[in-house]
């Protein structure tokens, strides 16, 4: 597995933590912002579940 969706996916996690944190200081509706970072640690969450998945014999 390449490195590279899981550093995105890091990445992706700390810029909705940040406009997270600026939508509870009202800056930002906090309804966008806080599906933004449910679905980004759910993005990270899947990512790590699926490459240790039984792919079947061959």
């Amino acid at each position: 597995m390449s490195k590279i969706p899981f550093i995105f996916s890091i990445v992706f996690i700390l810029f909705s933590l940040f406009i997270n944190i600026l939508g509870l200081m009202k800056l930002y509706p906090i309804y966008f912002t806080s599906p933004l970072l449910f679905f980004s640690l759910f993005l990270l969450i899947a990512l790590l579940n699926n490459q240790r998945r039984f792919k079947g014999f061959k």
